[in-house]
């Protein structure tokens, strides 16, 4: 059983790295789900890890709808990608009706190669997601991240199930969202190849004087002197559970 690590620092990664994951999902723009994260941040990333690393391909929050200029935006931070040494990347493209837009998807697979590429959680919101499952296998994506159409993988297990069973080995599946280690043997037993968590941690960061009244970015309901991050012991307890029960799926 892989287990993926959404990591949006060095520290994230270098956790995922010691906890024994097997892959990280390199973002930036935590609060918005994760974006393309900087030049800077997946350049050091591949320099200290030996992880697979695979680059989020997002250039904006909000839905996976996307106009002419952002689709070139995603093509050029493939590029990029590539450029740095990256193992893969995440995107994930709808049509304004919730069906996946297949051939916009179709054409950035392509244009990655030879990198693979992760189908991200844009399933979870498109309209059907059996159709959505055939699209995306004919793009040439080798995985899916999903929560089987739900807030939480453990809710939407049900439909790993049911999708894990449609795929039959034609594509992986990755379960993520809520991913903990007291789910994770039950949302392996879905039929999932992977797991994808953060293991998210927070901790004050090194401000000792605190401005009140300010902030830079006021509609987001966090603290901006806490700093996130991947705990190490949050990823080694379910990198050991999946492995201590694997006979059990």
């Amino acid at each position: 059983m892989q287990v993926e690590v959404c990591a949006f620092s060095i520290e994230s990664c270098l956790n995922a790295q010691q906890a024994g994951a097997t892959r990280i999902e390199l973002c930036g723009g935590l609060y918005e789900g994760g974006t393309t994260p900087s030049y800077g941040l997946i350049k050091r990333a591949r320099e200290v890890t030996t992880l697979q690393l695979y680059v989020m391909i997002r250039p904006r929050g909000g839905d996976f709808c996307y106009d002419d200029e952002e689709f070139l935006v995603m093509k050029q931070d493939i590029e990029l990608a590539k450029e740095l040494g990256a193992d893969g990347v995440v995107f994930g493209l709808l049509l304004p009706t919730g069906e996946v837009d297949e051939v916009r998807t179709a054409e950035l697979v392509a244009l990655a190669k030879p990198l693979q590429v992760t189908f991200h959680r844009a399933f979870d919101v498109a309209q059907e997601p059996f159709e959505a499952l055939e699209a995306v296998i004919r793009t040439g994506a080798v995985r899916i991240l999903t929560s089987g159409q739900e807030n939480s993988a453990l809710d939407g297990a049900e439909l790993l199930t049911q999708l894990a069973k449609k795929a039959a080995g034609r594509i992986d599946l990755m379960a993520g969202s809520g991913v903990n280690v007291m789910n994770a043997v039950r949302l392996a037993q879905t039929g999932v190849q992977a797991l994808h968590l953060t293991g998210k941690a927070a901790r004050k960061g090194q401000m000792i004087y605190q401005k009140e009244g300010v902030s830079m970015a006021s509609v987001l309901p966090t603290d901006e002197y806490e700093i996130i991050y991947s705990d190490a012991l949050k990823i080694r307890s379910v990198v050991e559970a999946v492995n201590d029960k694997k006979d059990n799926y």
